[in-house]
């Protein structure tokens, strides 16, 4: 299986347009030792040549650009994406489905409850309708495994994750199955595990016992403690108001990966511009090199 990391921020980016935290301004300025990270989303393959792309940042167009696979130049228009599988309804993991317009339709995998938000309060099903039929709906059960044609050898089992439904979804204030999901991919010629959830808010031992199953785990990185937008005075929400699970403290995310196989790779993607981890320097980077456990940047590739 090959997975690339097209993108590893959190939504807005890093540094984000707006912001002059300490993270974002000391990159800008050059006096911060860190990697501009444009919004999460990546790619998979069992051959590398055809692929799936896992949710469709924002910034789809410049990552397409950054990693020549995905446009192979074959004919006069163009694709290795086969199929996108959307883990969320969230802004930063759909809106670039509109970049994608040109290429539609497209094979669409996502959750009845993902579906519901993405033809309501934010519609682009019913929005790309207008190109070329749009977007091709294949429901995600919440339930035993499925498979995605672009790439037969991978099978993904959906692994419904409590977090948080975008402002926009009609249940925001009324969690439901499948408003997040995470993902176990394996690939049946190699026996290679994936554990990919961008957003993870609570972890359980059922999901546990799930996570030391996989050889490497991609899981949320958003911020290194709870009220770190409160600190760096960028907002009032805590991270578990958000969907998200601190890396630090008790119960935190460096805590549950300590518990996996000490051969299974750890890395953390979908890291917020605030986030002191994405300062080389920090010494909250020293602290997961400690532990083992890596940063995600834009262009990583992983192989199992």
């Amino acid at each position: 299986m090959f997975i690339q990391i097209l993108g590893s921020a959190a939504g807005g980016g890093f540094p984000q347009w707006n912001c002059n935290c300490g993270n974002c301004a000391g990159l800008r300025k050059g006096t911060l030792r860190a990697q501009p990270r444009t919004q999460s989303s990546i790619a998979l393959s069992d051959d590398g040549e055809h692929w799936i792309l896992c949710n469709a940042s924002p910034d789809i167009r410049a990552q397409l650009e950054s990693f020549p696979r995905l446009q192979p130049a074959r004919g006069p228009r163009d694709t290795a994406i086969g199929a996108i599988i959307l883990l969320d309804s969230q802004i930063d993991h759909t809106t670039g489905l509109l970049t994608l317009r040109e290429g539609c339709p497209h094979d669409v995998w996502c959750t009845e409850m993902v579906h519901q938000d993405l033809t309501t309060g934010f519609p682009l099903f019913n929005m790309l309708e207008h190109w070329n039929g749009g977007l091709r709906w294949h429901p995600i059960a919440l339930e035993g495994q499925f498979a995605v044609a672009a790439c037969p050898q991978l099978t993904f089992m959906p692994i419904p994750l409590r977090s948080a439904a975008p402002p926009y979804s009609p249940h925001r204030h009324d969690p439901h199955p499948g408003d997040n999901i995470g993902l176990l991919v394996e690939d049946r010629r190699t026996g290679g595990r994936l554990f990919y959830a961008p957003g993870l808010g609570q972890v359980n031992p059922e999901l546990l016992a799930l996570m030391r199953t996989a050889d490497c785990l991609l899981v949320d990185g958003t911020l290194w403690r709870d009220d770190e937008m409160r600190v760096r005075e960028v907002g009032s929400k805590l991270g578990s108001e958000m969907g998200h699970l601190q890396q630090s403290g008790p119960g935190g995310m460096i805590e549950v990966l300590d518990g996996m196989p000490a051969a299974a790779r750890r890395i953390l993607i979908h890291i917020n511009n605030t986030n002191p981890i994405l300062d080389e320097d920090s010494a909250e980077r020293a602290v997961l090199a400690e532990h083992g456990i890596e940063v995600a940047f834009d262009g990583m590739g992983i192989e199992l």
